[in-house]
């Protein structure tokens, strides 16, 4: 974590990792300065670090949180991450493309060495302003990215440089830079009691003891055996009920049968003469309650002798 200096810091040191690997590419001394491009271009090898932009880091903005505790109370000390944004231009005469060759130490020294050294750190906070600056200290380092940015957004970012010609330049991403915060947070209170039980493996909840967990087995193994009682009884009477049902269909069966016979005996009623034909009418009347029907004058009647022989007597 650091305080409020350490974007002043970054650039800083921005400025001297670029400045101290000039050698041996670059053979002429170069200003390498912490600022915005001049409106009139130096004629002398130049470099200018420009910060132009300062944004949220996406990715940790919200890792602080909560930082205080329900009362209002604070936790931990709150912590900004941000991402820096520099503009880097190179001047210096034109027909020995000075400018070119600036360029391209700077890219080499940034792919080479893309995360801040201490050392450089360290000598950027010999500078009287940043003396308070405690970037040195910090457990995350500032890593340096290269950023693509076409012809649209480069236009519109030096259409902000009022009255700034354009130059030849390189756009930088420093991440992760941190601002704490600079109240102190409470201190939690200490520990007054530990206390250390071992209990073994499968104790409901982990803390009852063993005796207890022990009493409770019986009484499982009673509520279980109820449950299945109660269980079987449910089941038997169930059982009978379906019997009961199943009984009554199979009397009922028999009187659908016999109700169902004189209608198929009808359908035959004429494709049997004599004795058949009798057999099938004489249920049907008993059934419907009629006496049974006359024979006709003249028509054969059968009768027994008193010897048990056929008596055939015409009326």
């Amino acid at each position: 974590m650091s305080n409020a200096l350490v974007i002043a810091h970054v650039t800083q040191a921005l400025a001297l990792l670029i400045e101290a690997n000039l050698q041996p590419d670059i053979d002429m001394a170069v200003k390498v300065e912490p600022r915005k491009p001049s409106a009139d271009p130096p004629a002398d090898p130049t470099i200018t670090v420009f910060l132009y932009q300062v944004t949220p880091n996406t990715s940790q903005r919200g890792a602080d949180l909560p930082t205080r505790a329900s009362d209002g109370t604070l936790l931990k000390r709150p912590a900004a991450a941000l991402d820096l944004h520099f503009l880097i231009s190179a001047y210096g005469d034109e027909t020995e493309l000075v400018g070119q060759r600036l360029i391209g130490s700077v890219v080499r020294t940034l792919h080479e060495i893309p995360v801040l050294p201490l050392d450089i750190i360290e000598l950027a906070g010999e500078k009287p302003y940043l003396a308070d600056s405690d970037l040195a200290g910090a457990a995350q380092r500032v890593r340096f990215t290269p950023t693509v940015m076409d012809i649209d957004e480069t236009s519109k970012l030096w259409g902000m440089l009022h009255q700034t010609p354009y130059t030849l330049s390189v756009v930088y991403q420093a991440a992760l830079v941190l601002i704490e915060g600079r109240e102190t947070p409470v201190a939690a209170k200490p520990v007054e009691r530990s206390t250390v039980r071992a209990l073994p493996f499968g104790a409901p909840n982990g803390s009852a003891p063993v005796a207890t967990a022990a009493a409770q087995e019986p009484a499982g193994r009673s509520a279980m055996a109820s449950a299945g009682t109660s269980g079987k009884a449910s089941t038997g009477t169930s059982a009978g009920t379906a019997t009961a049902t199943a009984s009554a269909k199979v009397a009922k069966a028999p009187v659908k049968a016999a109700a169902k016979t004189p209608a198929r005996t009808r359908t035959n009623k004429g494709a049997q003469p004599g004795k058949a034909a009798q057999a099938s009418r004489a249920p049907r009347g008993a059934a419907k309650g009629t006496a049974p029907a006359t024979p006709k004058p003249g028509a054969p009647t059968d009768s027994t002798t008193p010897d048990g022989g056929p008596d055939r007597t015409e009326r």
